[in-house]
């Protein structure tokens, strides 16, 4: 952590000093007016221009749910009020759009209009690993195809194989099956049994068969098959007849394979009578004889570009809401036989918050019969006369006169919520005596009886009058999020209780609802209430609002039910507020409570009803207005209401709600009368019966203005009760203590407050809020003639403040555009900015109760400039932006300030609507960009963007959201700007921003900034902003055009502004640390992205023109390519020394160079890391070690091999110096930066970046338009492909989108994406490199087509069949690949055979594909191959294809693919039947040549038969691979292939100094070949130095085989290097030299100082190493073991039943070898090794270990199981074992030749021993710094024995003996005790003394026993140690 702060620092220091400069933009307008002519004749010119109609203001007519407006006709007419008459006009007005037209692609990609739509089905592709492993197709169906001969039954096989040099010592039991192939040969295949569905153990390929013969020698019923390599094969029946079947089958079989071929050979004979005039006539064009292949050839290309492809980004794995309210329906169902009519109340109450939440619901559930009871005299009391105020229109009364459907709307629903029903009756009585009837259980029909008389007498005489009855209540919702609980039933109906009326009462009732304990003591009415609640879609049909103005889908009839929308009484906050958006104007009026029992105006006054009226006029004949909501069966308006009747209450409480339509303007007369009657309820006839009945009496009024302060009254009020009304009775005031003014007034009870009422105002056109009242009274004052003074104004903007925010948000569209009104008429800044600060709150406060999506629908919808007059108002637009350039001064109020930031998007879009509607109705949208707006709108807009800066850059830490929300509002204007104003003062201001930010910023920052650029980049015409167009010297024709045009020059970045910003500010991203690299990545790829789904800019050429805008990205994938880590990426193999740096003619573009493909020159040390080439075309090294190297991989040269610090294990590389940092001289990067970073770039950056590039290629090369790119393009191309493929594996570690879910199907699309993205990407990258060999052709020809550029072009193209790839993606890869070798055929068939090699190699591995179509496409590209090499030659042979495709059989079989199955056999027969059906060359050698071709293959896949057996055995392999390259001594290519492949097991299993030796026999090989040739001068003898084994290379024969070898002195070279490679990693130091001394002599001749340089150094650096490891002793080169194996066959009999039993070691029974291991080798480490790995072949229980290191004797071992033997080469016995070969050889085992045995005596074993200890102590004592303490150890082991010499040392030194050993005069102990005395100190002079005694005693008694005279100190003797263990012999 501390590393990466401190790297951290550093890179921001030199940032600092290196800021990009700033490039200034074209100047846009002037540009396309002086390139007008170009652009219009651009055929792409829709890409260079801005479309004419590209926004346009629109009036959309406001969306309503209804048939009509809300708003009552001459409303307008008649509002007064300034605050009335614009909320008016805000319901009533349409709505203001400003359409852009192109909007719909101005987001992201995402957002795009098409992407909405469905996207196609991913083709699924089918790749080898999709294929069941062990799946292989029946090797019976695929055989005898042709109805030809077929036998099966069981044989006894004998091991008789001699091209692998084992004899028959044993006879395995096998299923034959004989099988003739798909081309008429015939094949013997074995099994263990008889499934031969499976793939066969072996085969025998009869066609290589020379007879078979009858062989009784080795065991009865036995047969031969005799091959043509001279090797047989021996079988046995188990009869004498079935013996003579087979052979007889078998010779049949023989005979017609000779008939056939000799018709062949008669072919080829009568091919060559008339060759000359077959070849003019067929030879002249490659149609006419073979037209399918030459037309896929021809058609490759065009079929790559029109098949049905999938966009590249359309593959990119990067590429609801909870309703406000809840309404519920209620369906009522009541019961129909009801003696009386009941009427039924419903509301919500919600005891959470303690209030009512909804207007009454009234539903008379009445049964016709039963409404009949009421008297319609009483209705028409009710109702009064005369029209109502608000006429009922488009609808019949009739419709809404009973309602029984109701929706509720539910803003905050919880569970605490309920649904009340309140039922009344019509007034009888006491509630207790009428509900009495009800409480019984009787059914008397007597009581029944007298119920209806009752009830129809009180109908009569009271029906207009009501009684409280009973109530009932029920839940609502589940939970908080407002799900219904429909299963929830109405509680039982509970008598009302006339002392607990109100509201307040039914909310404590409720409180108890959910406590049984409580209710049970409620008294219940026998009876029930049903009600249907369920919710309502939007989209309910058939319902009127709470203001009976019906829905637009509304059937007027009768016959439909109609649902009535409820009034909610949504709670007074903010956040359950919304804005106003219909006319709504109603006053709900509740009497809450009369005090009578004081009073004493009258006599009677208990059934006291009251009834309300609203009045206009408190004159004597004035009627009361028709707006209150009548009731059910009445009319829809009634001039009057009552409240229901308390029987005997002098104090009666009401529940009533009364409901009014207010008129739109109230005055000061409007008010509400209440009259209070006595109603007698007695209807008795006791009194005279001539007295008229009065029902009721007078007994009180009271009224209530409603008006106040220009405010409507509400809330609760206490008023006083008159007993009289005289006219004027409003105009009563009292003036002091008993006096008034107005008319004299009889007040009850003293004038006190008798009467409690409380009003509830729900109105969208009057306002609570003073302040808010103030503020519109103010405007109206000053509107209409009043001076406005600033400072009032100042003062009322200010109160504004304190307007409470529910009222802000109902009002927010009449509010805001108040505000934008006094904006644009304020004469004082201070207005404006007090203006502008009201502004701030209110967007502040609606942001903070979550609710700005009201304000973006004002924006979109309300918001409308006034229409500007210049002499009078001013703009919006410019006022705001200067107001806010204010707000934004550091000595501002920094909280409003901030609020401004956090919350600018608003302030943005309102300008941005403002000065789109601007230039449209003042028609200024004609004008020229740069006259449309003043320049003072221009310079504040460039002012607050450079106001908004420093509050963007400053305060991101202590203000994140803000500086966030800041930076992305300045982004969207900014966008939007280009739509409006001068796109050349648009980019200035872009460079304005993005000169604020430097190199090195905090990651916020750069999040900041690229988030700007995305939103900017985003803009709908940013293609053409960028002018995609050359604006050189027209068209392209040279590469230097385009690298003027299309590279990140300064020039470019003035031309294609955007692109060019975006590409620098994303090169200098890739230079910050990871998280900003992936942000700026991100923006590039996702832009791209949108550029590719954009539907207008579908065709290819718009997508080739849009990819050369993002050509420059090349050069930043250039200048990080250091940083894509390849390792592993290549799977190219090693190329050990092709001399890139020396041949090369190429270099890659920098932005300081201008090249052409032909530039010669060396540049590469000075440009670039010198593993360049090889990184872009995939050349790595491809062998790593178990363990990865910790130390990084150095720019190597070709080799590309691993350094470590020790230097153990590779050469150094040339120029190592220069490898860590590009040359000081080199321009840094494009970018200016001059920081490099070399930290490698994550998988997911890499691949995004190539993902893009390929983009770019793909487009390109789509478009016909692919411009001369440096050859680099190719290179960079193959590391792209091999980067993404590896990326693109399947492999979910590495590619798995976590987004994605890890269900199955989540995963399947995930891997569907993966196939498809990788065969896409094979796909362009093959697209591309078709255009580039067209573009090259020429430069790819040179030397035959042998050149480093065509070398990379292959490579590239063989990197595809190398690495996984789809079905699909494969039959391209070989349509490309015929197309490539039609056009470059002398590449494959002329010169050296590599590229043809590797190729081969590729197709063959294809031809054993599990797919079937893989091989049939792969068998037609290889004899298209052999073809085309026949024609090449003029129809002679094709012998370089030939040699080749055996060559890599053999490789293939050597690297254990598994080849030679079923599978391949078929793709063999493929070939011969392509070769035999082809007419053309049906009279020539050709067929003959392809059979004889298969025919080989399958000889060698026979001799080979025990490779894949063996696979798990490096030992047994190696020698398997050993004997067949002996066999190739004619053969030189095949039996390198064969020592290449010992050499990469032996690499792979860490034996170095055995692959060393592979190396060193291949380049003895070349060499011993280039001699004979008289190409070089000493042939395979100049190795002898290196070893003596090398003499097997001398047996070199000359006959076919050394046809077409391509062997030369630069092959050489590369070889002996690749030997001096392998030496140094074997620690082989000293045999370096004798490599050099064959390379130097040719290097001098070349005059090649740089090579020669190299070698030299390298040699310096191997002495070096050489001394460093002779005096350190620390090369360990190996331990030797001697192992042996016993143990043949078990015994077993040979009958019909038998089971098949394996032999063990079979022909290694007894065998002794002596094995080389690596290092310091412990026995266990061998012992283990080898038990495991014979334990995995013979079964555990079968391998037993000889722990004894005797002799053994086979005799005494158990046959049932394998013995090994494994024992140190030791030294008490001098065992000297000899070997038929010398250490270290080609193979790290080799067989005991002979042995000798010796054993020593302990004066022997002493003398070894004394000898290795006078060489160390002479090293000691020779050193130039001595090693004090080792020696005092030395010398304390010497000198001062603790043992004492036994007798047995005299009796072996004694006179006799004493001649037997060699003189021992020369010792190192007084020497090296002299050397000590110089050394020590002081303190160590007494252990001196003590050794120098001891060596005196020693050595006198020495003397004695050698009868010579004892030394003086100095002298010299040999001290003689005695070891008691003996100790291992290491080869040193």
């Amino acid at each position: 952590m501390a590393y990466g702060n401190f790297e951290k620092k550093n890179i921001k220091e030199e940032c600092q000093l290196a800021k990009p400069k700033l490039i200034e933009p074209i100047d846009y307008e002037n540009v396309i007016v002086q390139r007008k002519t170009q652009i219009l004749n651009d055929p792409l010119r829709e890409m260079l221009l801005f479309p004419y109609d590209d926004f346009q203001t629109a009036l959309l007519q406001r969306q309503s749910r209804y048939i009509r407006s809300t708003v009552p006709e001459n409303a307008e007419k008649e509002a007064q009020s300034l605050f009335v008459t614009e909320c008016i006009k805000t319901y009533n007005s349409d709505w203001h759009i400003v359409n852009y037209r192109y909007e719909d692609y101005s987001g992201e990609f995402r957002q795009l209009p098409n992407k909405g739509t469905k996207p196609e089905k991913l083709p699924v592709h089918l790749y080898e690993v999709d294929e069941e492993a062990d799946k292989d197709e029946d090797a019976a169906s695929l055989g005898s195809q042709k109805g030809g001969i077929t036998k099966q039954g069981w044989l006894y096989k004998g091991n008789m194989n001699s091209a692998i040099s084992v004899t028959m010592r044993s006879f395995k039991r096998r299923f034959f099956h004989l099988i003739q192939l798909g081309d008429g040969s015939y094949n013997l295949n074995f099994y263990k049994d008889e499934k031969i569905s499976k793939e066969p153990k072996g085969s025998i390929f009869l066609d290589s068969c020379m007879g078979v013969v009858q062989n009784n020698k080795v065991r009865r019923f036995a047969f031969e098959l005799k091959m043509q390599d001279k090797s047989s094969y021996l079988l046995a029946a188990d009869s004498e007849l079935e013996m003579e079947e087979w052979i007889n089958t078998l010779n049949k079989i023989l005979q017609l394979n000779f008939e056939a071929a000799m018709q062949e050979k008669r072919n080829g004979e009568s091919h060559e009578d008339d060759e000359q005039s077959k070849l003019e006539s067929s030879s002249s064009s490659f149609d006419n004889y073979y037209p399918e292949i030459t037309k896929s050839t021809r058609e490759a290309e065009i079929k790559l570009k029109t098949e049905s492809r999938v966009k590249l980004f359309a593959l990119d794995p990067d590429a609801q809401v909870r309703p406000l309210t809840r309404k519920q329906g209620f369906f009522y169902k009541g019961p129909t036989t009801n003696v009386e009519p009941f009427f039924v109340t419903l509301s919500l109450f919600d005891i959470k918050n303690n209030r009512k939440i909804s207007a009454d619901f009234h539903v008379d559930l009445n049964h016709a019969s039963v409404r009949h009871m009421l008297s319609s005299a009483s209705q028409q009391m009710m109702n009064g006369s005369g029209d109502s105020l608000h006429r009922i229109q488009d609808i019949h009364e009739t419709v809404l006169q009973y309602p029984r459907q109701g929706i509720f709307s539910v803003t905050c629903p919880h569970t605490d919520i309920f649904l009340v029903a309140r039922i009344e009756k019509v007034l009888q009585g006491s509630i207790t005596h009428c509900a009495e009837p009800y409480m019984k259980s009787s059914d008397s029909s007597k009581v029944a009886l007298k119920v209806l008389k009752n009830a129809k007498q009180a109908c009569q005489r009271l029906g207009q009058y009501r009684m409280p009855f009973a109530w009932a209540a029920r839940t609502l919702f589940k939970d908080a999020s407002g799900t219904l609980d429909k299963n929830a039933r109405f509680s039982p109906l509970f008598r009302q209780d006339s002392n607990k009326l109100s509201n307040e009462d039914m909310l404590k009732l409720l409180a108890d609802f959910r406590k049984p304990e409580k209710m049970a003591k409620l008294p219940v009415i026998l009876g029930n209430l049903d009600v249907t609640i369920d919710n309502v879609s939007p989209d309910f049909p058939n319902y009127v609002n709470s203001s009976y103005i019906p829905m637009k889908q509304f059937e007027n009839s009768t016959k439909t039910l109609t649902a009535f929308e409820i009034e909610e009484f949504v709670p007074c906050i903010p956040k359950c507020t919304q804005p106003f958006t219909i006319y709504n104007n109603h006053l709900y009026v509740y009497p809450k409570h009369l005090k009578y029992d004081s009073q004493k105006s009258f006599a009677k006054a208990r059934n006291i009803a009251v009834c309300i009226e609203f009045k206009d006029s408190d004159e004597e004949d004035s009627l009361p207005l028709k707006c209150i909501y009548g009731r059910p069966g009445g009319p829809v308006f009634t001039r009057s209401a009552f409240a229901a009747v308390l029987h005997h209450h002098q104090n009666p409480e009401f529940y009533d709600e009364i409901k009014i339509e207010l008129p739109t303007q109230l005055h000061e007369k409007h008010h509400l009368l209440f009259t209070f009657y006595h109603v007698s309820c007695d209807n008795s006839s006791k009194g005279s019966t001539k007295k008229k009945d009065v029902v009721e009496t007078q007994v009180g009024y009271s009224w209530l203005p409603l008006i106040k302060d220009g405010r409507v009254v509400t809330n609760e009020q206490q008023i006083p009760v008159s007993a009289n009304l005289p006219s004027g009775y409003l105009s009563y005031q009292e003036v002091g203590v008993g006096k008034h003014s107005g008319p004299e007034i009889k007040w009850v009870d003293g004038g006190k407050q008798l009467l409690k009422i409380s009003t509830h105002l729900v109105s969208t056109v009057y306002t609570q809020d003073q302040h808010l009242h103030n503020f519109f009274q103010y405007c109206q004052k000053t509107e209409s003639g009043a001076r406005a003074l600033g400072t009032d104004l100042v003062k009322y903007l200010k109160s504004l403040h304190a307007m409470e925010g529910h009222v802000m948000i109902a009002f927010l569209p009449t509010v805001l555009n108040q505000l934008f009104r006094v904006l644009t008429r304020a004469t004082q800044e201070e207005v404006a900015v007090n203006v502008t600060r009201v502004i701030i709150h209110i967007v502040a406060q609606c942001h903070e109760e979550g609710l700005d999506s009201y304000l973006r629908s004002y924006v979109k919808y309300a918001y409308k400039a006034e229409p500007y007059v210049a002499s009078e108002y001013k703009t919006v637009h410019e006022e705001l932006t200067k107001s806010m350039t204010t707000i934004l001064k550091p000595s501002a109020d920094f909280l409003t300030s901030n609020k401004l930031l956090k919350y600018s998007w608003f302030f943005f879009e309102v300008l941005i609507k403002s000065m789109a509607q601007h230039l449209i109705e003042n028609s200024k949208v004609k004008l020229l960009r740069n006259q449309r707006f003043s320049a003072s709108f221009h310079h504040a807009v460039e002012t607050v963007v450079n106001m908004l800066m420093p509050h963007i850059t400053q305060k991101y830490r202590d203000n994140p959201e803000a500086s966030k929300n800041a930076n992305h509002s300045l982004a969207a204007f900014i966008k939007r700007c280009f739509t409006f104003m001068d796109r050349g003062f648009v980019f200035k201001q872009i460079n304005n921003y993005i000169s604020c930010f430097a190199p090195g910023d905090p990651k916020t920052l750069f999040e900041f900034k690229f988030e700007f650029l995305r939103v900017v980049c985003n803009h709908e015409h940013y293609i053409p902003l960028n002018l995609p167009m050359p604006f050189g010297k027209g068209r392209v024709q040279r590469y230097q055009d385009l690298h003027l045009d299309y590279s990140l020059t300064d020039e470019f970045c003035k031309n294609h502004f955007l692109v060019g910003l975006l590409l620098r500010e994303v090169g200098n991203a890739l230079q910050e640390f990871r998280d900003v690299r992936q942000i700026a990545i991100s923006v590039l790829k996702n832009l791209m992205i949108k550029h590719s789904f954009d539907d207008r800019y579908a065709t290819r050429g718009h997508q080739a023109r849009i990819a050369t805008m993002y050509l420059p990205l090349f050069g930043l994938l250039i200048e990080n390519v250091q940083r894509i880590n390849v390792k592993d990426v290549s799977p190219f193999p090693v190329n050990p020394s092709s001399n890139v740096s020396d041949h090369f003619c190429l270099i890659l573009p920098t932005a300081s160079q201008l090249v052409t493909p032909q530039k010669s020159g060396n540049t590469l040390d000075n440009n670039l890391p010198k593993d360049l080439f090889g990184v872009i075309s995939g050349i790595a090294f491809p062998y790593t070690t178990s363990t990865p190297n910790i130390n990084s991989v150095r720019n190597a040269d070709s080799r590309g091999s691993l350094i470590s610090t020790d230097s153990g294990n590779s050469l150094p590389e040339r120029h190592s110096d220069k490898s860590n940092s590009l040359d000081k001289n080199q321009q840094s990067s494009t970018l200016g930066s001059s920081v490099v970073r070399y930290d490698k770039l994550d998988q997911a950056e890499i691949k995004s970046l190539l993902m893009c590039f390929l983009h770019i290629l793909r487009s390109m090369s789509d478009g016909r338009f692919m411009p001369d790119f440096s050859v680099s393009n190719c290179y960079i191309t193959g590391m792209m492909h091999a980067r993404l493929q590896q990326l693109s594996s399947l492999d979910n570690s590495l590619t798995f989108n976590h987004s994605y879910g890890h269900s199955d199907a989540d995963v399947l699309h995930q891997s569907l994406l993966e196939a498809n993205i990788a065969t896409e990407v094979c796909i362009t990258i093959l697209d591309t490199l078709s255009l580039f060999t067209m573009a090259f052709k020429n430069q790819l020809l040179t030397d035959h087509g042998h050149n480093p550029l065509m070398k990379k072009v292959f490579d590239v193209y063989l990197c595809f069949l190398q690495k996984n790839q789809s079905e699909t993606a494969l039959k391209n890869v070989f349509s490309a690949l015929r197309a490539l070798i039609y056009k470059f055929p002398s590449t494959f068939y002329e010169g050296r055979a590599d590229m043809c090699s590797a190729l081969c190699y590729e197709i063959l591995k294809y031809c054993n594909s599990k797919l079937s179509s893989i091989r049939n496409e792969a068998s037609q590209l290889l004899y298209f191959l052999m073809r085309n090499n026949f024609d090449y030659t003029g129809k002679k042979s094709f012998v370089r294809t030939h040699l080749q495709v055996i060559i890599s059989v053999s490789q293939l079989i050597a690297d254990v693919v598994g080849i030679g199955g079923t599978r391949f056999q078929q793709s063999l027969s493929i070939i011969n039947n392509c070769a035999n059906n082809d007419r053309i060359i049906k009279h020539t050698t050709f067929p003959s040549d392809v059979k004889d071709l298969t025919k080989r293959i399958r000889t060698v896949l026979m001799a080979t038969a025990q490779m894949k057996e063996h696979e798990n055995d490096p030992e047994m392999l190696v020698d398997l691979q050993y004997s067949l390259a002996k066999s190739y001594a004619s053969t030189p290519e095949l039996r390198k292939t064969w020592l290449d492949s010992m050499a990469r097991i032996h690499v792979k299993n860490g034996d170095l100094s055995e692959a060393a030796m592979c190396y060193v026999h291949v380049a003895a090989l070349v060499a011993e070949y280039l001699t004979r040739k008289g190409m070089f001068r000493q042939g395979c003898t100049a190795f002898r130095v290196i070893t003596p084994n090398i003499d097997e290379e001398a047996s070199m024969m000359e006959d076919v085989g050394m046809q077409d070898v391509h062997f030369n002195e630069d092959v050489l070279m590369e070889l002996l290097e690749q030997c001096a490679d392998g030496l140094w990693k074997a620690e082989r130091y000293e045999l370096i030299a004798d490599i050099y001394k064959l390379i130097i002599p040719i290097y001098e001749k070349r005059r090649d100082f740089e090579r020669l340089a190299h070698l030299y150094d390298t040699l310096h650096r191997a002495y070096s190493k050489v001394t460093e490891v002779m005096h350190t002793g620390k090369r360990l080169l190996g331990t030797y073991f001697r192992v042996a194996f016993f143990g043949q066959v078990s015994q077993y009999q040979f009958t019909d039943s038998e089971t098949d039993v394996e032999g063990f070691f079979e022909d290694e029974d007894g065998k002794e070898y002596i094995y080389k291991e690596p290092k310091l080798t412990p026995l266990s480490e061998i012992s283990q090794r080898l038990q495991k790995l014979y334990s995995d072949k013979f079964g555990a229980e079968n391998v037993k270990m000889i722990q004894d290191s005797g002799k053994v004797n086979p005799k005494d071992l158990d046959s049932k199981y394998a013995y090994i033997q494994v024992t140190h080469v030791q030294c008490k016995r001098r065992t000297i074992l000899t070997a038929i070969h010398c250490f270290p050889y080609v193979k790290k085992r080799i067989p005991v030749m002979y042995q000798h045995h010796t054993d020593l005596n302990p004066i022997e074993v002493a003398i070894d021993e004394m000898s290795k200890k006078v060489a160390e102590l002479r090293q000691l004592c020779s050193s130039a710094e001595v090693d004090m303490i080792k020696l005092q150890l030395k010398l304390q082991g010497s000198v001062s024995v603790q043992v004492r010499p036994s007798p047995n040392a005299r009796a072996f030194l004694d006179d006799t003996n004493t001649k037997r050993y060699p003189d021992n005069k020369v010792s190192s102990c007084g020497h090296a005790l002299g050397v000590n005395e110089r050394l020590i100190k002081e303190d160590q002079l007494e252990y001196q003394e003590e050794m120098k005694a001891n060596y005196r005693e020693m050595a006198k008694e020495l003397s004695e026993i050698m009868h010579e005279q004892a030394p003086f100190l100095s002298s010299t003797i040999t001290c003689i140690t005695f070891f008691q263990n003996p100790r291992m012999v290491r080869d040193s």
